[in-house]
């Protein structure tokens, strides 16, 4: 899977239900490995919010629209 085609989709988090954002870029490791994404959501069209930290062993599941994440650090 191309990291465009994860940008699309929303990242949600499956210990409250609430949408966190979009991936906006993510750190590859040496051997080409992702080990962090960086997610931010946009509060308005042109109002950003908080960006993200969210560890490649924190995704739960990768879905057709959506990435599940378990995420308690908001």
């Amino acid at each position: 899977m191309f990291l465009s085609s994860m940008q699309e989709k929303d990242i949600i988090n499956t210990f409250d239900g609430k949408k966190i954002g979009t991936i906006i870029d993510a750190e590859v490791d040496e051997n080409g490995k992702v080990t962090t994404l960086f997610v931010q959501n946009r509060k308005f069209f042109f109002l950003i919010g908080k960006k993200h930290e969210i560890k490649w062993s924190s995704i739960e599941k990768i879905g057709k629209d959506v990435i599940l994440v378990k995420f308690d650090n908001l």
